[in-house]
């Protein structure tokens, strides 16, 4: 997995690519937690994600409990079909705020 950050009119966008897994999420631990600690409104945009196991679902889980213990926003993004599949029959779309696009998800910010 690899994750690239940006900066963009007020929000905080990490861009996701690989699959999150076992062997990945480790690198997202290492970032999204810090990261809506740190800033207000963060973006995941997992576009480039084609599927996320039960270690990915963890860790995002761990990023939304992080975010609203500090009273910051993260977004997800880009869901690929079979991800929003995990999410929905795992009840992680309640869970969390998912936009279809990075840029979705700014004007949700507006």
């Amino acid at each position: 997995m690899d994750l690239n950050e940006e900066a963009v009119d007020g929000a905080y966008i990490l861009h996701a690519s690989g699959r999150l897994d076992s062997n990945t999420a480790p690198i997202l631990e290492a970032a999204l937690p810090e990261r809506v600690k740190e800033k207000p409104v963060v973006i995941l945009d997992l576009a480039n994600v084609p599927y996320v196991s039960s270690a990915g679902l963890r860790v995002l889980l761990k990023g939304a409990k992080t975010a609203k213990a500090s009273g910051h926003k993260l977004i997800l993004t880009g869901l690929a079909k079979s991800v929003q599949e995990v999410f929905d029959i795992s009840g992680f779309t309640s869970i969390f705020v998912i936009a279809p696009t990075v840029d979705d998800a700014r004007s949700t910010l507006s």
